[in-house]
């Protein structure tokens, strides 16, 4: 029962906020698990006959945790196909890129790589 509403609450944490650039490209930024629990919710968070021909869903203050969560991406992937838009996924976690490298030809997404940010401290500069 412990594992249920544990599972319920973080199912209900999953939120986006999303807004359009200068380029017209919208953008949702996520926070929150994305796992068996919070996969239908996600899927209502997304206007796709709404949104521009350019979407780009942003995964830094979110984690994608189970199959149920990259076959919720496959499944709205497939529905910005079908209405001729490009959806891409920015800043997925080391853990999510290696379930997508298992899932195969399984899950179809469109992955922008990720910037590489430098810091400089104390005369080196670390890779962020």
């Amino acid at each position: 029962v412990s594992a249920l509403a544990l599972a319920w609450e973080n199912a209900q944490r999953i939120r986006a906020r999303h807004y359009r650039d200068a380029a017209g490209t919208k953008h949702y930024e996520l926070y929150g698990p994305l796992f068996f629990g919070s996969v239908q919710a996600f899927g209502e968070k997304f206007d796709v006959a709404g949104d521009p021909a350019e979407v780009v869903i942003d995964f830094r203050e979110s984690r994608v945790a189970d199959m149920s969560a990259l076959d919720a991406l496959h499944k709205l992937t497939e529905r910005y196909q079908r209405a001729g838009k490009t959806l891409h996924l920015r800043h997925l976690s080391p853990d999510c890129r290696m379930l997508l490298g298992k899932a195969g030809a399984l899950v179809e997404v469109n992955v922008l790589e990720d910037p590489t940010y430098h810091v400089a401290g104390g005369g080196e500069v670390v890779k962020w």
